[in-house]
């Protein structure tokens, strides 16, 4: 392709809201161009590339033996509220109405409809197993879209579901498709931390996320430094380093604090280390209210404590509740006294002495012993890990990181299927429900994960597997009519052997040109000149390496067609 048949519009400055180096690289090198918050229009070049990862992941679907469909993006309202997810996740819906008055909504994602098509479509255990999937654009109302396609309105996605007999059945498909995705990434060119995580809204008991480890990721993660252990921030485990019980024969005592609600502010007021200050956060579980304990030096992980009440929906209590079932304003609630369920972290097991709010205005408790002093419901991991916690696997202390989430799988069970009696008649010829698993890739956020893995200083890297043209072709002078003659002859040797080429055909300086070539990210840059043809050859460089080699122009063909074949490594 000529560079003046397409479009190429690159930049020497980012856009001033490009906020981490992969947005500002795909908006430099003219990859795509926003149109609005969360909006992008995808330009040619980003265009070819977006279609490069498309098909390695359809090769390696199709390979694990899914089958693809293409279901509708608009959905009817009814669907999820069959399911129960409309008021879950309406907030993050596009909710439309057509002429007749019927509510729709644009498909954040597809579990309802593809377990609708199942109910319809499956009905002996001799369809089963089944692995149906799509490549198709996804519809969220993020409260704030930012670093490009990472977290955009609309993008696209390639989501899968899996239907079995058995749970031992599903396990299968779900390793099927794990599998399936350690082959995507890896023939991306990326890099990826495989991690325990929460199903969130998806439902289901169990999940796996496929992370881009990278300082700008949104997603906290901890991974152990000795064994394999590794989840992200929702999901992740600790073990509690051992830890003698201490108690006092003194008795509770109330002392004030006034206008003292952060922990900082009573610890240092207290002259006690925040570890030994228990926050007591009021919630509601159900709409029912709840006192939450965590060590005054811990976050308590919302999603661990839906897990461990059973996948209650929570929200924090308004201040007028806090106020009537502690009798204190916010920021002096503890829990001596309260008559309401009280969870505490595993952490506080073990008998400590402490300090609590005093359930009383501008005043805390000292000398508290949670295990003495009041009634604790059930003690659960409820706190968010860090930086050198235990691994719960083996002990070895932790380490924090940051990644990009780019594909994740969910052990669904029967959470969907029994809701729309997506059900099959067994060899007894009795109905079963299906057990499903589902299988999400952020097809445009993996795109932009490799270039935030995969740059330097110059531009994008691409790997040859994604690059959107394999060749950039450049002539410094258009104007000297052999160099662009020998130019043209192997552009068109090239194209013949399959090989995909940006020949730079614009009368622009030869420095633009070779920035513009590495701003791209092309893996194999070759070089016609006027002192190139002096030698009768071309210059070679790889977009990995500062060397150049000068290759004669009769086989300058087969060499980089070696290269992109994989025949040999330069």
């Amino acid at each position: 392709m000529r560079w003046s048949q397409t479009l190429v519009t690159t930049l020497r400055e980012a856009p001033q809201d490009a906020e981490i180096t992969s947005h500002k690289l795909m908006m430099r090198a003219g990859l795509i161009m926003k149109l609005g918050g969360g909006l992008y229009t995808f330009l040619p070049v980003g265009l070819r590339a977006l279609r490069k990862v498309e098909r390695i992941v359809r090769e390696e679907m199709d390979r694990a033996g899914a089958v693809e469909v293409l279901m509708p993006a608009l959905q009817p309202r009814e669907i999820w509220e069959q399911s129960g997810r409309y008021d879950v996740l309406r907030d993050v819906m596009f909710k439309i109405r057509d002429r007749q008055e019927r509510d729709m909504v644009l498909g954040p994602t597809h579990e309802e409809v593809i377990t609708d098509l199942a109910a319809r479509q499956i009905n002996s255990y001799r369809q089963l197993p089944k692995t149906f999937y799509q490549i198709q654009t996804k519809f969220r109302d993020e409260i704030r879209p930012r670093f490009g396609l990472m977290r955009a309105k609309e993008f696209s996605m390639k989501d899968a579901y899996s239907f079995d007999v058995s749970w031992e059945a599903a396990d299968k498909s779900y390793q099927a498709m794990y599998d399936a995705y350690v082959r995507i990434f890896q023939r991306c060119g990326l890099k990826t931390k495989v991690v325990e995580a929460d199903t969130g809204a998806m439902g289901g008991n169990f999940s796996h996320e496929f992370m881009v480890l990278a300082d700008s990721g949104e997603d906290g993660l901890v991974e152990c430094q000795k064994c394999p252990y590794a989840a992200n921030l929702e999901r992740a485990e600790r073990a509690l380093p051992p830890r003698e019980a201490a108690v006092t024969d003194l008795q509770p005592q109330q002392v004030a604090t006034p206008e003292k609600r952060t922990i900082e502010e009573v610890a240092s007021f207290l002259k006690i280390k925040p570890a030994n200050l228990i926050k007591t956060l009021i919630y509601l579980a159900n709409e029912e209210p709840i006192a939450v304990l965590v060590p005054g030096d811990r976050e308590l992980n919302e999603h661990k404590l839906a897990r461990a009440l059973g996948g209650a929906s929570l929200r924090m209590a308004d201040d007028a509740t806090i106020q009537r079932v502690t009798g204190a304003p916010v920021g002096f609630a503890g829990p001596v006294g309260l008559s309401i369920p009280v969870y505490a972290d595993t952490e506080l097991q073990t008998p400590r002495v402490c300090a609590t709010g005093a359930n009383a205005a501008d005043a805390h408790l000292i000398h508290v012993v949670l295990q003495r002093d009041a009634c604790v419901t059930a003690y659960h991991d409820l706190v968010i890990a860090r930086e050198n916690d235990l691994c719960p696997r083996c002990g070895a202390p932790m380490r924090e990181k940051r990644g990009i989430e780019v594909g994740h799988v969910f052990k669904l069970g029967t959470k969907y299927s029994k809701t729309f009696n997506a059900t099959y008649l067994d060899a007894d010829g009795n109905r079963q429900i299906s057990v499903m698993g589902c299988y999400g890739i952020g097809v445009t956020r993996t795109l932009q994960a490799i270039i935030e893995q995969s740059f330097d200083e110059n531009g994008i890297i691409w790997p040859l597997a994604v690059a959107p043209f394999h060749v950039s072709l450049v002539v410094p002078n258009v104007q000297h009519a052999a160099s662009l003659q020998a130019a043209e002859s192997l552009l068109a040797e090239l194209e013949a052997h399959g090989a995909e080429v940006l020949f730079d055909d614009r009368d622009e300086r030869p420095g633009v040109k070779f920035k513009d070539s590495d701003l791209l990210g092309i893996p194999l840059r070759a070089v016609v000149s006027e002192r190139s043809l002096a030698e009768g050859c071309a210059e070679i460089k790889l977009r990995t390496s500062p060397e150049k080699s000068m290759i004669p122009l009769k086989d300058v063909c087969n060499h980089l067609v070696s290269i992109i074949k994989g025949v040999h490594t330069p």
